[in-house]
């Protein structure tokens, strides 16, 4: 039998718990013994951590009021490991009113949950829902706890990261080589909103590339189509101008598909701009179908492909010169409507996007010219959390989530989130 844990040993500076482990027949119900133990023997110590963040019921000043104890009121805390109760000091001013509790500041608690709980809980939040958190926490941590509680702690928790994007500034990480190019990526994709239907949402990434070529960070940032692009926008250029004043040296470099609004932005923001290789790809693809379009010219097909992408990344001028065969061929060769139609989509995306296909010197100078790293973001930021069977959203949960996986996404920034939260304590930040 499995003996309750108990404190043996306490000064000012530490303690000592005592905790008995019983022998099982098999491993894993061993393990689950210990786990059991150990979120005992957890409760035990947090209660008694909690403890020390408390007054010992002096008068306290509070601005120019003094607000007196009205004695120890127990409070049940949620931990990590279990349902902390413990007895602490509140207080009040001279006028009545609201109640105070200085513990609850000072030891950063979020509503009811420790700001360890509140940590763990938003981190798998933020990667899947209500259902599958509770369903994680008993399984894996044997915490119980319900949808609502998870719910509002991670409701909070997301609020005040979203409300602190603009204020709050996260450090880069510490990196091997230094920053040659720096990548800014815009892109949107759709998810679906309880009360407007499917609308866009906004992704944006900063990726950092030494002078290899190899990516050494990515910076994640996104917004829920409540807010507006305009609003995106303006956190964006916050986050672009922090990187500048860090890497003032790097070349930037912007990178998209062919919307018109992305290039407004990118190119006041960057030296130079690229539009993505592989958006052109699919319109040669088009291409190519129309111009060989015969069963026999299967072979032809694959060796002006294999050509025409070759040439276009590693030939100065490429863009022209395609643009010219595929207007020639559409002057010389009678085309089913279709065809006509198709081939005319690939003139006029060439001709409107011409000047963003200097892959050769992009190539030369080691820019990156694909924007794999911003669509996966949509990918992985949106629609992995937010657009699976069936998920609508209201546009205020849709912004807690973003924001809480942009932070988780980006190296260093989610420890860094709470390492101010920490500082700074969760009614402040909030």
């Amino acid at each position: 039998m499995m003996n309750t844990p108990k404190i043996i040993e306490r000064n000012d500076h530490e303690f000592t718990i005592q905790l008995t482990i019983p022998y099982r027949k098999s491993m894993l119900e061993g393990e689950d013994t210990i786990q059991a133990a150990l979120n005992e023997a957890g409760n035990l110590m947090t209660g008694e951590i909690l403890q020390r963040f408390d007054t010992d019921g002096s008068p306290i000043m509070i601005g120019d009021t003094k607000w007196t104890s009205k004695g120890k009121v127990a409070k049940s805390y949620q931990t990590p490991y279990g349902e902390a109760r413990i007895e602490r000091h509140v207080y009040q001013s001279p006028k009545g009113g609201r109640i105070f509790c200085p513990l609850e500041r000072d030891a950063r608690i979020i509503l009811t949950g420790t700001p360890k709980l509140s940590k763990m809980l938003s981190w798998k939040y933020s990667e899947f829902g209500v259902t599958r958190v509770t369903e994680d926490l008993e399984s894996n941590h044997q915490r119980k706890l319900s949808r609502s509680f998870i719910q509002n702690i991670c409701d909070a928790i997301g609020a005040v990261a979203f409300a602190k994007e603009e204020d709050w500034v996260y450090a880069l990480p510490k990196l091997e080589e230094p920053t040659q190019t720096v990548a800014i990526g815009l892109d949107g994709t759709c998810m679906h909103i309880v009360e407007d239907g499917y609308r866009q949402t906004m992704v944006g990434t900063i990726a950092l590339y030494d002078k290899k070529g190899e990516r050494q960070f990515t910076l994640y940032t996104s917004a829920a189509p409540e807010y507006g692009k305009g609003s995106f926008l303006a956190r964006f250029e916050s986050e672009v101008q922090r990187i500048k004043e860090v890497l003032p040296k790097a070349k930037y470099v912007g990178l998209a598909d062919g919307a018109k609004e992305n290039w407004e932005f990118l190119r006041e923001k960057t030296q130079t701009q690229v539009l993505d290789f592989w958006h052109v790809t699919q319109y040669l693809s088009t291409a190519a179908d129309v111009m060989f379009s015969g069963e026999h010219e299967r072979d032809q097909k694959k060796e002006w492909m294999e050509r025409a992408c070759h040439d276009l990344k590693h030939q100065h001028r490429s863009a022209g010169r395609l643009l010219t065969e595929f207007q020639e061929f559409r002057s010389k060769t009678k085309l089913k409507k279709e065809e006509k139609d198709d081939l005319n989509s690939v003139i006029t995306y060439f001709e409107n996007n011409q000047s963003l296909m200097n892959y050769a010197d992009a190539v030369q100078k080691g820019f990156p010219i694909g924007s794999g790293v911003t669509e996966a973001a949509c990918k992985v930021i949106v629609k992995q959390r937010l657009c699976s069977a069936g998920m609508k959203w209201k546009e205020r949960g849709a912004a807690v989530v973003l924001s809480l996986r942009s932070l988780s996404y980006t190296k260093g920034r989610w420890d860094q989130f709470w390492n101010k939260i920490d500082r700074y304590g969760f009614p402040v930040a909030a």
